[in-house]
């Protein structure tokens, strides 16, 4: 199969989706209004609610949702073959991952910017609101987990990356403070910005500095008999341990700073940047691409599976997440973006078509692991890499750096340079996600602690240890954070399941404000599905085997049953024409002008 073939098809339906399905949804279902006032405007603080040109909100809104996930979940699932990766990450963002995103952001700002977790009290009732909470809880624990491993191996693997990416921080700050506090505009500051990144690239292939291992790990029995009984490799991996622990607590450290500051002053520069280097990034893949058109050697549907591989069906819906639809992302809408949404009708480019850059960097992903990877590594190697689901799952960003380097190498571009390039992008957009995640569970934690009126939790920066805190246990309680990429698939799952749950608000909304609730009905109904079955396979995965991932899991799913079970009562009120309790009562009815009189 030609990996151009595939790149123009994806890119064809991505765009046509865009310009056809998301304009009946904005103007026929959500009903766009650019007279609205949007909860940026009525509470502007310059914190957390700042008026946004769109622009700018997309880059901010891109990159927190464009983590590392749409990156290795295709590479993890291109194991199965590269035809049902391809069709769900496509069809999959088109038809619910842009809807659900799009909806999610429609609904906040009509509702004073409120996160979709509070959104369900008005919607379901209160103990949904609870429940919800809670399941967003143990995502963003996940989420954030997931990606401070992430990290750190890319760290360890490519030291190159460190002084580009700590460069970048300095940088960011400066164009915030340029921006916000100075007449200069965006885009200038933010261009000559994303060049000195790229020249902190190129210095990173001379400088590459590693971490100490502070902890002096000693072998593990597991580590000495995987070694085969030898000590040396053995007190290898242990120092391997160590060091991959001390970028975790360094990027924990980071996220409790960067979630606790303005978001004008670090979130928002830095993600501005790392959408023109995320188009850069795509335009380097997708070109060289074209230049050296390598074929894809995975077979379109695999035959041969690994022993340890679990079937496709439905793990492969939970193993590509944000890379077709993610839960995570209503987060993102409802949590930061609403806040910062300029005009009603900027939901359309922002959310839909935040998706639709997404699902471009999974078609990429699936692209640079299936076609360059196998140019660098010889068929022989990918074989080797996919000969087990737990290889695939450790080495799937390192497939997709080594995909990349293929690939900008074939335009010109030295391997080396090429390698730090990639894997910048991928740690860029993980703290990035982080950036947001520990900030969405401040949030969370703090609204907990209001409702149950527990005081030190409604302090921000005691939410914000508390959950950097939790995140630490989690990432390091699994073999010393060797055994990170364990959490994916359970990550996956309840991602998913946050997604449909997501999809159950607004459908319920949409029902009785009596519009075409079909659109989000058809996806929810289908990720309900697919979740719940892959829970249950997971939960008798980690029974006996990992207590700590079991009993996330079990947690997850016994609210997720209890939450169905409460809308269900939801359901049946709408159909009869009662509509959601506790909306903002002027969402549908009143327009206020930007001094927030009526």
């Amino acid at each position: 199969m030609s990996s151009i073939v595939l790149l123009i098809a994806g890119l064809s339906a991505f765009v046509t989706g865009y310009l056809l399905y998301s304009r009946y949804i904005a103007r026929h279902v959500y009903r766009l209004d650019p007279d609205f006032v949007t909860p940026a405007h009525r509470f502007e603080d310059g914190v957390d609610y700042v008026p946004t040109n769109k622009h700018v909100l997309f880059g901010h809104h891109f990159t927190s949702v464009a983590g590392a996930a749409p990156i290795v979940g295709p590479a993890i699932a291109v194991i199965w073959g590269w035809l049902p990766a391809f069709l769900w990450v496509v069809l999959g963002t088109i038809f619910a991952g842009a809807v659900h995103d799009f909806g999610a952001l429609w609904l906040s700002a009509r509702n004073r910017g409120q996160s979709i977790g509070t959104l369900t009290q008005g919607v379901i009732g209160s103990r949904a609101r609870t429940l919800f909470l809670l399941i967003i809880f143990f995502l963003l624990l996940m989420v954030n987990a997931v990606f401070a491993v992430i990290i750190a191996n890319l760290f360890i693997a490519n030291p190159g990356a460190i002084f580009p990416i700590w460069m970048a921080m300095p940088t960011a700050l400066a164009v915030g403070l340029l921006v916000y506090r100075t007449p200069a505009g965006i885009l200038v500051p933010s261009v000559v910005a994303l060049v000195l990144l790229y020249v902190y690239i190129w210095i990173g292939q001379y400088i590459q500095p590693q971490l100490p291992d502070f902890f002096g790990f000693a072998p593990s029995a597991a580590q000495i008999q995987a070694a085969a009984g030898d000590p040396v490799a053995a007190a290898a991996a242990a120092t391997t341990d160590g060091i991959r622990a001390g970028w975790v607590i360094i990027m924990l450290l980071y996220g409790l700073l960067a979630s606790t500051l303005p978001v004008w002053l670090l979130l928002q520069p830095r993600d501005y940047i790392n959408s023109h280097q995320l188009f850069v990034a795509l335009g380097v893949i997708g070109l060289g691409v074209l230049v050296t058109n390598p074929p894809v050697v995975a077979p379109a549907i695999s035959d041969h599976l690994p022993a340890d591989a679990p079937g496709w069906f439905p793990l492969l819906f939970i193993t590509i997440a944000c890379g077709a639809i993610s839960g995570f992302h209503g987060l993102v809408a409802s949590g930061t973006t609403s806040k910062q949404l300029d005009r009603e009708t900027d939901a359309r480019f922002v959310g839909y078509g935040g998706m639709m850059g997404e699902g471009s960097l999974a078609l990429v992903s699936i692209l640079a692991t299936t076609a360059g990877f196998a140019v660098y590594a010889g068929l022989e190697g990918w074989q080797a890499h996919y000969s087990s689901f737990a290889s695939a799952s450790a080495g799937g960003v390192n497939a997709f750096v080594s995909g990349v380097g293929v690939l900008a190498e074939g335009i010109g571009i030295p391997h080396d340079v090429a390698v730090i390039f990639a894997a910048v992008v991928v740690i860029s957009f993980a703290a990035t996600t982080m950036d947001t995640g520990v900030r969405l569970q401040r949030y969370i934690i703090e609204e907990l602690g209001s409702q149950y009126r527990i005081q030190p939790l409604q302090n921000g920066l005691f939410a914000s240890i508390v959950a950097v805190a939790a995140v630490g246990v989690l990432a390091l309680g699994i073999d010393r954070g060797a055994g990170g990429m364990r959490i994916w698939p359970l990550f996956g799952t309840t991602n998913q399941l946050t997604g449909a749950l997501t999809l159950l608000v607004i459908t319920i909304v949409l029902l009785s404000l009596k519009r075409n609730f079909w659109i989000t009905a058809v996806p929810m109904v289908f990720l309900f599905f697919m979740t719940t079955w892959a829970m249950i396979d997971q939960l008798g995965r980690h029974f006996g085997n990992q207590w700590m991932l079991f009993g996330f899991g079990a947690a997850v799913f016994v609210l997720e049953l209890w939450l169905i079970l409460e809308a269900v009562t939801a359901v049946r009120r709408a159909l009869k024409g009662g509509g959601p309790t506790s909306l903002d009562p002027d969402a549908e009815k009143v327009v206020y002008d930007v001094t927030g009189t009526r």
